[in-house]
C-alpha cells in the first residue's frame, strides 16, 4: 500500500540524503525560520518539511505540478487533513506502546503477536475509511483520489470481513489441524497448517481420533513433547511469516501516511500564517525547466515577514527569459532582501508550494544554489577570496544546465579591479553552460563592463535610492552607478554623534 502524496510514482523518505549544497542554501535563505513557521512546534513535520523543502531544489515539473494539486485539496480540507495526520500519529503511539519489543523468536509466539498486532491494523484501517468516506467535499488531484480509492475501494466490507474472521480463528483456536507427509526416513515434510483449527473441519478432526492414527503424549516425556513443539513451528512458521510481513506493510503504510501528511500540516501551517500575517499568497504559474520565464507581482521576502512579523516591501517585475540579472544600486536599499525572496520564492515553487506574491510565473530549474558573502572567519587556514572560490568550485561540481545560482556580493575579497575579473570570467562560464544567474554586487567595473556589451541576455536592476537619500527597498531596471550612497548611511548612523 502506498501513500503517493507526495510523488505521482514513490513514496516520499524524509531521511534520503539532502544534495551537497543543502548547507549553504539553508544558511543563505534563512529557511530555519521558514520551517519553524511550518513545524508550528512539531518534531516530525519540522523534519518533513525541512527535507522536502531541501530534495525539493531538485524536483522536475510534474513533481512540482502534482504537488500543487495535492496542495489546493488539502487547503479545501484543512481539518481532515489535521484529523488523519492524528489518526497516523495514534496507530503508530500505540504500536510503540502496546509492543514495545520485536516479535518472539518463536514461529508460535510471532504468530500470536502478529495476529494481535494486526487486530488492532484492522481496526485503525476502519477509523481511516470512515474518516475519508465521510468527509464533505470532494477530491480533484491525482493523489489524494489515489489514496481515497485505495482506502475505500480495496478496503470494503468484505476486505474486512475476511480479515476479522481469519483473525479470530487464529486468536481462538485452542487446536491446531495441519497436514503433512512422510519423507525419507519417516522424517515429515510439506507441513501445511490448515484453515479452521480447533473448530473444523470437523471430518478433520474426527478421523484424527481414530485408532491407530491417534497418539498421546505423556506429561513427563519431554522428548516427545519437543518434537510435537518442533511439529508445531515448523507448521505455523509460513503462515507466522505472512502475518508478520502484513503487519508491517501495514505499520509502513500508517508511516508513510503521517510523514507525507506533516508535509502538508507544515504547508496549512505555513499558509495561515502567512495570511495572519497580510503576506500575498499564491500559486506560481510553473513552466517546464528550459522555458526561461521569470515574472512576477509584489513578491515578498517570505523569512522576512515571518521574523519581523511586519510590513514587508514587495517587488513586481518582468524579467522575461533574461539569463543573467546583475543587481546594483544604494547600500541598505533591498538587495540582499530581494535575492533572497527570490530564492526562497523558487525554492517553494520547486517544493509544489505556493510563494509569497500576488501573482508568480517561472521554470521549475534543475537545481538552486546560493553563494552569498561570508562574515570572517577566524577558523580560515587561507584567505577569504580563496574561501570564496572554494565554494564556487563545489557548486560548479553540481550544476547542470538550466539551473539557477544566486549571488550576493561574492567576490568583494579583493581589491575592484581583480573582483570585477573573477565576476566577469564566472559569468562568462555560467552563460556557456546555460546556468540562470542573478547576482547582486557592488563591484562598479564588473557590472558597467557587462552592461556596455549590451548582451540582450542580461537585465540590470538598481536598488531605488529617493532624493532626500532614503530607500523604497524597491528594484527597476536601470544602468548601474558608481556609488552605493553610503554617505547616506554615514549621515543616517554616524554624523549626528561625531558632531562636537
Amino acid at each position: 500500500m502506498n501513500v503517493r502524496l507526495m510523488y505521482p510514482a514513490r513514496d516520499f523518505d524524509p531521511r534520503r540524503e539532502l544534495p551537497p549544497e543543502h548547507v549553504a542554501l539553508a544558511r543563505d535563505l534563512d529557511l530555519d525560520v521558514l520551517v519553524e513557521a511550518m513545524a508550528g512546534g512539531d518534531p516530525l513535520v519540522r523534519e518533513v518539511c525541512r527535507a522536502a523543502l531541501l530534495q525539493g531544489a531538485h524536483n522536475d515539473p510534474p513533481t512540482v505540478r502534482y504537488r500543487q494539486a495535492v496542495l489546493r485539496d488539502a487547503l479545501g480540507h484543512r481539518e481532515l487533513v489535521r484529523v488523519l495526520y492524528d489518526l497516523a500519529g495514534d496507530v503508530i503511539d500505540r504500536r510503540k506502546k502496546e509492543w514495545l519489543g520485536v516479535f518472539s523468536r518463536s514461529p508460535a509466539g510471532i504468530l500470536a503477536e502478529a495476529s494481535a498486532l494486526l487486530q488492532m491494523y484492522i481496526g485503525m484501517l476502519r477509523r481511516l475509511r470512515h474518516v475519508l468516506e465521510a468527509s464533505p467535499g470532494e477530491f480533484v488531484s491525482e493523489g489524494w483520489t489515489g489514496l481515497v480509492g485505495l482506502v475505500t475501494e480495496e478496503l470494503d466490507d468484505a476486505f474486512f470481513a475476511d480479515a476479522e474472521r481469519s483473525l479470530t480463528e487464529l486468536r481462538e483456536s485452542t487446536t491446531m489441524s495441519a497436514s503433512a507427509s512422510l519423507g525419507e526416513g519417516g522424517v515429515g515434510r510439506n507441513y501445511m497448517l490448515l484453515r479452521g483449527s480447533g473448530r473444523g473441519p470437523r471430518w478433520l478432526l474426527s478421523m484424527a481420533q481414530r485408532g491407530p492414527n491417534t497418539f498421546r503424549v505423556g506429561s513427563a516425556d519431554d522428548g516427545a513433547s519437543r518434537v510435537l513443539s518442533d511439529m508445531r513451528n515448523v507448521t505455523v512458521a509460513p503462515v507466522a511469516d505472512l502475518l508478520a510481513r502484513a503487519a508491517q506493510g501495514v505499520k509502513e503504510f500508517f508511516e508513510a501516511l503521517r510523514v507525507e501528511l506533516a508535509f502538508y500540516v507544515g504547508s496549512l501551517n505555513l499558509h495561515a500564517r502567512l495570511e495572519a500575517l497580510g503576506v500575498p499568497v499564491c500559486f506560481p504559474a510553473t513552466h517546464e525547466t528550459g522555458v526561461s520565464t521569470l515574472r512576477f507581482s509584489r513578491l515578498v521576502d517570505a523569512t522576512l515577514a515571518l521574523r519581523t512579523r511586519d510590513v514587508v516591501v514587495g517587488n513586481s517585475l518582468d524579467l522575461g527569459g533574461k539569463q543573467v540579472t546583475i543587481i546594483t544600486g544604494a547600500n541598505q536599499g533591498g538587495k540582499t532582501v530581494f535575492v533572497r525572496s527570490l530564492g526562497v520564492a523558487q525554492l517553494l515553487l520547486q517544493s509544489g508550494l505556493f510563494v509569497t506574491a500576488d501573482a508568480f510565473e517561472g521554470e521549475a530549474v534543475r537545481g538552486l544554489y546560493t553563494h552569498f558573502r561570508r562574515e570572517e572567519d577566524e577558523t580560515l587556514t587561507s584567505g577569504k577570496l580563496d574561501e570564496e572560490l572554494e565554494r564556487l568550485s563545489d557548486i560548479v561540481e553540481c550544476l547542470r544546465p538550466h539551473a539557477l545560482v544566486l549571488f550576493n556580493e561574492s567576490f568583494a575579497a579583493t581589491n575592484e579591479r581583480e573582483g570585477s575579473e573573477v565576476a566577469r570570467q564566472v559569468i562568462a562560464a555560467l552563460e556557456a553552460r546555460k546556468v540562470r544567474v542573478v547576482f547582486v554586487t557592488h563591484l562598479y567595473v564588473f557590472a558597467q563592463g557587462l552592461f556596455e556589451q549590451e548582451d540582450a541576455r542580461r537585465a540590470f536592476l538598481r536598488a531605488q535610492r529617493r532624493p532626500d537619500g532614503t530607500r523604497s527597498y524597491q528594484l527597476k531596471p536601470g544602468e548601474p552607478q558608481a556609488t552605493s550612497f553610503a554617505e547616506d548611511l554615514y549621515r543616517e548612523i554616524l554624523a549626528d554623534a561625531l558632531e562636537p
